[in-house]
Order: C-alpha cells, then sequence, then structure tokens
C-alpha cells in the first residue's frame, strides 16, 4: 500500500504554522499514555506523514529493561504499519521543561526513512527546537553501507561455488 509521491523537502517548504502547532500538540497529548512505571519519565511522539496525516507514539517500558520502546519508534512503527514510509517531520516532548532529544536508537530509527527529516524539540509549554535528523545523527548508518558490504562479500565469494 504505497502513499504519496511528494518529496519531503516539497512538504516542508508548504508547511504552515498550524499544521506544525497541530504536530506540537499531538506529541504532547501522546504523552499521557505513556507506560512509564520505572523510570517515569514520560515521552510523547508525533510524526507527519508526507499526505499530511500525524500517527502519534509513547514509550512503553517493561520490566526486561531492554524490551521498552521510545515513542519516536512507536510512532514509525504505526505509521509503517499502516503503508507511509515518507516522514517530513516528527516533534518530540517529554515532562522536563527544556529541550528533549531523541536517544541514540531512535535517531538511527528516524534516519532509515529520509536524512530530511525535521525533529521538533517541544518543552511542556509548546516552545521549540527545529532540527533536522542529519545534525543530530551525522554519520547514520544507511542501506547505501550494507551495499558496499554486499558487494564486498560477493566478490570475496565470486567463482568459488561453481559446479
Amino acid at each position: 500500500m504505497a502513499r504519496g509521491n511528494i518529496n519531503n523537502s516539497e512538504l516542508l517548504d508548504e508547511l504552515e504554522q498550524s499544521t506544525i502547532t497541530n504536530l506540537l500538540k499531538c506529541c504532547i497529548k501522546a504523552k499521557e499514555y505513556s507506560y512509564s512505571p520505572y523510570s517515569k519519565f514520560r515521552v510523547g511522539a508525533a510524526l507527519l506523514t508526507d499526505t499530511g496525516e500525524i500517527i502519534d507514539g509513547c514509550n512503553v517500558e517493561n520490566a526486561s529493561y531492554g524490551l521498552s520502546i521510545c515513542a519516536e519508534r512507536t510512532a514509525l512503527v504505526k505509521a509503517v504499519s499502516m503503508g507511509f514510509r515518507k516522514f517530513p517531520a516528527i516533534a518530540v516532548t517529554a515532562d522536563l521543561d527544556e529541550f528533549v532529544s531523541p536517544c541514540g536508537a531512535c535517531r538511527q530509527f528516524i534516519a532509515e526513512f529520509g536524512l530530511e527529516c525535521d525533529v521538533y524539540l517541544v518543552k511542556p509549554d509548546l516552545s521549540y527546537k527545529k532540527v533536522c535528523i542529519s545534525e543530530l545523527l551525522p554519520m547514520p548508518f544507511t542501506s547505501t553501507d550494507l551495499e558496499s558490504v554486499n558487494l564486498q562479500r560477493s566478490s570475496l565469494f565470486e567463482g568459488k561455488f561453481k559446479d
């Protein structure tokens, strides 16, 4: 189910302040659903798709800490499972009165879907700081890196398994 045909930079150029405000409010609302009984660190995220839909997510902790999932990844997994693949912006908030940035794993997860994604770091009062994911993750591991490894592997085994 492919959706959208607008590239991220075209949509970002057209983003209106009302869309940004809605994105910010949605991430704050999503934080209310956080399941964080261990850390008590509630996080909400709202992801803007290339069709203008907003998909929210919250962090969900687990007694086995490694199985917890961040709000950003929750929103991305929901969106991908709905058929979306392009995301011009994501907003992230926590209960702190300071800008909270995505963790390293979330940065890599966001970058998987495009290095042009704007990340809005949102305080509870709706003030925000906008940064690009490529600023937060300047040297991402991408599909290009995998292609290089696969090319190297195939040349290593070239001709070794002929009948």
